[in-house]
C-alpha cells in the first residue's frame, strides 16, 4: 500500500527537483522493504523518514548513495542515477565510538570527506586546507579541531560529521540517525547547524531518525515506511492513529503532549521511533 497525503500540494516530478523515485522498490529475498515509492524532494526541503526497525530507512539511503540497487522503479538524484563518490550528495552517519588513544583528530576526520575511499589521509594543498578550516569554522568547531577524536563528546564529533559531509558542497545532505545518543542541549546544535545549512545554501535534507520531536521544528515533510507500505505528507497529516494504523495493519494510537508526538502500539507501550524509546532503533537493512 502506497499514500501520498498531500492532493492539493502534490509534488510533481520536476528538473528542480534534487531527489526523484519513481514506483521504487527494495527487497532481499522474498522479504519486501517497501514497494512503489514515488517521491520528489526539491531543492531546500527537510524530510524526515520514519519508520520502525527493519523498515528500510537506511536502505533507502544506501540507495540514494548508489550502494544499494533498487529491485524495481527508478531513482535519480540530481537528474542522474547515484555513485558512489559523488560531490552531490553528502552523508552523515549514526554515532561511533572512538578509542581515546586512536591517533587521528578532530581536523583528521573532517579530511576523510576530500577522498574518504583512499587509503590514508589526503595529502592536502593549500586551496584544499584552506575548504577544511572553512568547512570546521562553519560548523564552529575550530577549537576541538586539532584533539584526538576519541577525546570528543558526541556534539564535538557529530559537528565534524557535518563538516566532513559538506566539503563537497552537495546539494543534498543524507543523515542517518545523527541523533543517536546525543543530549537534548546537543541534538538542538545539530539541528541548528543542518537547518542553517538548508537555509543559506537551498540544501535539501533527508533525515533518517526514530524520533521526530527533535526534528519536528524543522521538517517541511515526513516519509513514513511501515511493513512495506510507505506514506509522505505534512507531519500532522502522516502522524495520525488513523493513518498510522492504516500502515501498520493494526491499532496505533497518536498523542501529543505540548509540542511532542507520542506514538502507542496496542502493545500498551510506545513506539521507539516517537517518543520514549523502549529498545534499539539502529536500522541495518
Amino acid at each position: 500500500m502506497s499514500v501520498t497525503i498531500e492532493p492539493a500540494e502534490e509534488r510533481r516530478l520536476t528538473g528542480e527537483d534534487v531527489v526523484r523515485l519513481a514506483d521504487a522498490s527494495v527487497r532481499f529475498g522474498s522479504r519486501v522493504l517497501w514497494r512503489d515509492l514515488t517521491l520528489s524532494v526539491p531543492h531546500g526541503e527537510f524530510i524526515a523518514v520514519l519508520g520502525p526497525n527493519g523498515a528500510g530507512k537506511t536502505t533507502l539511503l544506501k540507495v540514494l548513495l548508489g550502494l544499494q540497487p533498487l529491485s524495481g522503479g527508478s531513482v535519480l538524484v540530481e537528474g542522474k542515477p547515484p555513485h558512489g563518490g559523488s560531490s552531490h550528495v553528502g552523508y552523515v552517519p549514526q554515532q561511533r565510538a572512538f578509542d581515546r588513544d586512536l591517533p587521528v583528530r578532530g581536523r583528521d576526520l573532517v579530511e576523510f570527506g576530500l577522498d574518504g575511499h583512499r587509503f590514508g589521509l589526503p595529502l592536502l594543498t593549500g586551496q584544499t586546507r584552506r575548504r577544511v578550516d572553512e568547512a570546521i569554522r562553519a560548523v564552529d568547531a575550530t577549537a576541538f579541531a586539532n584533539a584526538p577524536v576519541g577525546t570528543l563528546s558526541g556534539g564535538e564529533k557529530q559537528r565534524l560529521r557535518i563538516a566532513q559531509a559538506l566539503l563537497g558542497d552537495p546539494s543534498v545532505l543524507l543523515c542517518d540517525e545523527p541523533l543517536v545518543s546525543l543530549d537534548i542541549a546537543q541534538q538542538l546544535a545539530v539541528m541548528r547547524l543542518i537547518d542553517e545549512r538548508r537555509r543559506t545554501a537551498g540544501t535539501t535534507v533527508v533525515f533518517v531518525t526514530h524520533d521526530i520531536n527533535p526534528v519536528l521544528p524543522y521538517v517541511d515533510r515526513v516519509l513514513y515506511l511501515a511493513g512495506g507500505n510507505w506514506a509522505v505528507g505534512r507531519p500532522d497529516d502522516v502522524i495520525t492513529t488513523e493513518r498510522l494504523s492504516a500502515l501498520y495493519g493494526m491499532q496505533v494510537d497518536v498523542a501529543r503532549i505540548g509540542d511532542r508526538v507520542i506514538v502507542v502500539s496496542d502493545g500498551g507501550g510506545p513506539t521507539c521511533h516517537h517518543g520514549t524509546d523502549t529498545g534499539s532503533c539502529e536500522e541495518r537493512r
